[in-house]
């Protein structure tokens, strides 16, 4: 599921970052490298595995946040003969640079992805790889698997073809100066390309029922006057962009569903209740959805550079627990899923185009390179499989852990000092077994919080002198505590 992104914008937050460096420690996140990994990337960033085709005058070029080092895609458009679109899409050959069985690859399997703090950022592969010899950086040979999707002159796919290949990234972009460009109408043909083919994958996307959430990046900024929240919503290139790499999981998940063998991302339909918890997040923040109007075409509505836009998008991730991991191998008779398709995507979908990032991608990635070479499986890929969801699962467990901390810690940071407090907020969850408690959201700052009802001790049984929080209603509630010690708010209703 998309994580919710946090990071610290003010130049002084040393408090802040003192929290986050022992919240690292509570939670044992390893931050530094054994000796033996870091020699074994020194040598592997020497003398990687390199492909025999060459495709560096193919100009590819990356769309990534200003400052990243860590590059696992480049893409190439063009326009087919006869009509319709060919899309090059180069992902990084993590594969190349780690040994099965090695010390790095023991390392990878431990941290599993990379993990992100507001400030810090723990990545699954050393530096040497992720941000170096791997990295697709401009200018630099590297070794890639290199997609080739054709697509009609509706966008939707007609060929896709994958192989190893040396390639060459030509030119770096953050998502804002390609926004420029083709607002400003100073586009390269390469990145109108983009906006035309991303704007068609999304038509296709809608075609077929699914939704990408446009989930917004929580800035932390502290003033003379504390902390205070904001958002940077994703604009229009961040869609393209991820169209792209959502063309590419969906073509690998096709490829390997066909041979048998393979990794899927899988997400099984959202219970009702779920969306209903979300219509009483949407009342809350004042946020229009007519009883009528479909989930995905109100997402489609929503402007994500409104503050409270931006909050209901965040709690929409919630719809994407139980997100997680298909292994099959119907060889070894390890069966492909009944129901393939991702629920978010409405179609099947593998992840395979983060794995500077992401461990499973690695292995995604080298059944498509075997199955569309016509080879068998590597049996260090085939043999793994079964083992990788577990692993998967671990990771997105502790990779949830950090951001609920995160945001919890974030939260409390804003809220510190104003105990007593009263705030408008909209009862969003009451406990069935204590509804004397249950859970607020506030209007302004967008917080969610534990709160008890009037005259109800925190966390104690109902014993018949306090009353029910009202589900779905507006009340006054008065923050009794806000603890960033031990990530802790709570308010009590008036």
């Amino acid at each position: 599921m998309p994580r919710r992104k946090l990071r610290v914008k003010a130049a002084d937050s040393a408090r802040i970052n003192t929290e986050l460096t022992e919240l690292r420690t509570r939670l044992e996140i390893h931050t530094e490298w054994p000796q033996e990994v870091l020699a074994e990337a020194e040598e592997a960033a020497e003398r990687p595995r390199l492909p025999e085709y060459d495709a560096t005058d193919l100009p590819l070029f990356t769309v990534d946040p200003p400052g990243s080092r860590d590059l696992d895609q480049a893409m190439h458009l063009s326009h087919r003969a006869g009509g319709g679109y060919r899309v090059h899409y180069a992902i990084a050959d993590v594969a190349a640079f780690v040994r099965p069985g090695g010390a790095i690859d023991a390392e990878a399997r431990r941290r599993v992805e990379t993990l992100y703090f507001p400030d810090h950022r723990v990545p699954l592969h050393p530096a040497r790889i992720s941000e170096d010899a791997a990295s697709l950086l401009p200018g630099e040979p590297r070794p890639a698997l290199l997609w080739q999707l054709d697509l009609d002159a509706d966008g939707a796919v007609v060929l896709a073809d994958l192989r190893r290949a040396l390639v060459r990234s030509h030119r770096r972009l953050d998502y804002a100066a390609v926004e420029r460009a083709v607002e400003l109408g100073g586009a390269d043909e390469q990145l109108a390309l983009l906006a035309t083919v991303g704007g068609l994958r999304e038509e296709q996307e809608r075609a077929r029922g699914g939704i990408s959430l446009p989930v917004p990046e929580q800035e932390v900024e502290e003033t003379l006057h504390g902390y205070v929240l904001g958002y940077r919503a994703p604009g229009p290139a961040d869609g393209w962009n991820a169209q792209i790499s959502l063309l590419t999981g969906m073509a690998a998940a096709d490829l390997m569903l066909d041979a048998g063998v393979g990794l899927l991302r899988t997400l099984p339909a959202a219970p009702v209740g779920a969306y209903e918890r979300l219509r009483r997040i949407a009342a809350a923040l004042d946020v229009e959805w007519p009883q009528p109007l479909p989930y995905p075409e109100l997402i489609r509505s929503l402007d994500p550079d409104v503050p409270l836009n931006a909050a209901f998008l965040n709690a929409c991730t919630g719809l994407l627990r139980g997100a997680g991991y298909h292994a099959f191998d119907e060889s070894r008779g390890l069966p492909a899923p009944a129901a393939p398709a991702h629920a978010a995507l409405a179609a099947p979908y593998a992840h395979c185009t983060a794995p500077l990032r992401r461990l499973g991608d690695r292995f995604a990635q080298e059944v498509c390179a075997a199955v569309a070479a016509g080879e068998d499986v590597p049996d260090w890929a085939r043999e793994a499989l079964p083992t990788v969801p577990a692993l998967m699962a671990s990771g997105d467990r502790r990779a949830g852990e950090v951001e609920r901390a995160c945001v919890d810690l974030v939260e409390a940071e804003l809220l510190a000092g104003r105990e007593g407090e009263d705030f408008s907020a909209v009862v969003i969850d009451v406990d069935e077994k204590r509804p004397a408690s249950g859970t607020v959201q506030l209007r302004d700052p967008a917080v969610r919080a534990r709160c008890d009802a009037a005259g109800a001790a925190p966390g104690a049984a109902p014993d018949g002198t306090a009353g029910r929080l009202p589900l779905g209603r507006v009340i006054d509630v008065r923050l009794t505590t806000a603890d960033p010690a031990t990530r802790t708010v709570r308010f009590a209703a008036v």
